[in-house]
This record gives C-alpha cells, structure tokens and sequence, in this order.
C-alpha cells in the first residue's frame, strides 16, 4: 500500500469524527468496474471512497473494502439517500438496503443526495438520519446540494447541523457565498466535479501554474481545493491518474496562484450540474437547471 496517506489531512467535522481531506469518488463508475477500480484507489493511497445509493455500485465498494486488508476503521465510507427514498420511514429503510448492499454495520457518513424541494421531505428525512446517528449507526450525517434556505428549514425543525454540505464546486463554479455560510454555521464544504469535468484543465491560468509547478493541471486545481480547505473526492478509473490526484497533497499554491484562479470564477454559468432548487429525482424526471 502507498505511504501517500500519511500526508493526507485529517479534517474535523463539527461533530467530532475526522475524515481525509482528499478522498475518492465513483460517481458513474460502472457497477461491475467498482470493486477492481476502488480496489485501485486503496492500494495506491486513497482511504476515502464516496458512492450513493443512485450510483448503483455500493456493492463493488462494499467487496472492495472487505477484500482491501485494511482494519474498517482506517476506510472512510460515505454514501447517499436518493430522492425517491426521502421521507422517515422510507430513508430508513433505504439506510438499510444501502447498508446490506455496502455489508457493513456502522456507516461512516451519510447524506441526503439533493433537497428535492418539489417532495418536501428533507426535513422528516433528516429526522431519520439523526435518529440513525443517535442509534450508533452513522457516525456522521449531512446532506449535499443543499442551498442557505434548505438549511434555514433543518435548523427550524431540529437542533443538529448538518457535518457537510458536498456540493459542486470548481474554478468556475466556486460558491463563495455557500462557503461563507458553511463557515458561519461549522458545516464543511465538500467538492463535488472538483475539475468542472475536466472542462477547466485547459485554461490558460491554470495550465500556466502547472508548467511553473512542474504539477499537472488537474493537481493544481485539487490543490486549490485542499488550500481552500474543501474536503475534495476526485474520480478516475486509471491508477496512474489516481496517483496523479494524490501529488496535489504534494505541492503547494502561492497567494497569487489562489487569486489568479479566484478570477476564474462564473457563477452560475459555471455551473456544469443541475441547480439544487429544480433537481428533484436521481437519476429519472429532473430538469437541468
């Protein structure tokens, strides 16, 4: 196994569990390439892998953790709730099902995958995931694609704050004003599509940097992401590339290269998903943006 995680941050969450700042994702990763490719992302370093009940592949993550060697708790695993199982009793029986297909008994994180404010249910869903946690089997809860007036409702209904907030997050896309308020209220931001898929690697800017660097470009804007101190999951299904992920822990950012890509931000614009507010099903019946 590579020693790369030694150099991985430990992040805390407002709750007090830890998880490595730089982690691994498997967002359309086919589900019977899950296990070969997670099994990759573990033996080259990675000690976090984040899936979703949507994705289809919680099994291939599952028998990539039990096959790995490694003590459970030196894996951080996070998956998440799909729309259609929002509610009380439907997201725990969703847990329980994400839980079998994943075989283990306590979950690392949990999230709800979007607000789906067209159902209505965040918050009676939220409600199960603290109980959940409160039952000892969660050790942290949060949600994703969550925008300041979801959060405005959980906070009304209930007394815990979310741990996380993953939501899409780039040079072009960076939020500042989402993060402002993750800051304000101890949530932690998490980056989704960290290189806008793959659509930032060619600007100017940022290819500039990594030719100074002697980095790739991909390296520079995950370390962007780690100076910022956003949690940050990268996808490949290559080893090599996976390495190449891992050197952003590497190297290190001037303030003049944060701001140089400070200026690349386009708001909404750069936005490559879908907007959090018109987004109610994974993956059937949404609507982009």
């Amino acid at each position: 196994m590579s020693q790369t995680t030694s150099t991985n941050p430990q992040i805390r969450l407002n709750d007090g569990v830890t998880i490595p700042q730089l982690g691994f994702g498997v967002f359309q990763v086919p589900p019977e390439d899950t296990e070969q490719v997670v099994t990759h992302a573990l033996e080259v370093g990675f000690r976090s892998i984040d899936t979703a009940a949507g994705y289809k592949n919680e099994e291939g993550v599952g028998a990539a953790v039990a096959a790995s060697g490694l003590a459970r708790d030196e894996i951080f695993v996070t998956t998440k709730l799909a729309n259609p199982d929002q509610g009380h009793d439907s997201a725990l029986a969703a847990f329980d099902a994400s839980m079998g297909k994943l075989d283990l008994d306590v979950l690392d994180l949990y999230l709800i995958h979007w607000p789906s404010p067209a159902r209505g249910e965040f918050v009676n869903t939220w409600k199960a995931f603290i109980e959940l946690q409160q039952a000892g089997r969660i050790r942290s809860i949060g949600v994703s694609n969550f925008l300041p007036h979801h959060f405005t409702e959980l906070f009304e209904a209930t007394e815990v704050v979310p741990s996380v907030n993953q939501i899409e997050l780039h040079p072009y896309l960076q939020q500042k004003e989402l993060r402002t308020f993750h800051a304000q209220h101890g949530i932690l931001t998490e980056a989704w599509s960290p290189i806008a898929q793959g659509d930032c690697l060619d600007d100017p800017i940022i290819t500039g940097i990594a030719e100074r660097l002697g980095a790739t470009a991909a390296q520079v804007v995950l370390r962007w992401h780690l100076q910022l101190g956003n949690i940050v999951i990268p996808k490949s299904v290559t080893p090599s590339r996976m390495r190449e992920n891992l050197g952003a822990l590497e190297i290190t950012l001037g303030e003049e290269d944060i701001a140089a890509i400070e200026g690349l931000d386009r708001g909404e614009d750069g936005r490559r998903g879908f907007h959090p507010d018109r987004f109610n099903a994974f993956p059937e019946d949404f609507e982009k943006r």
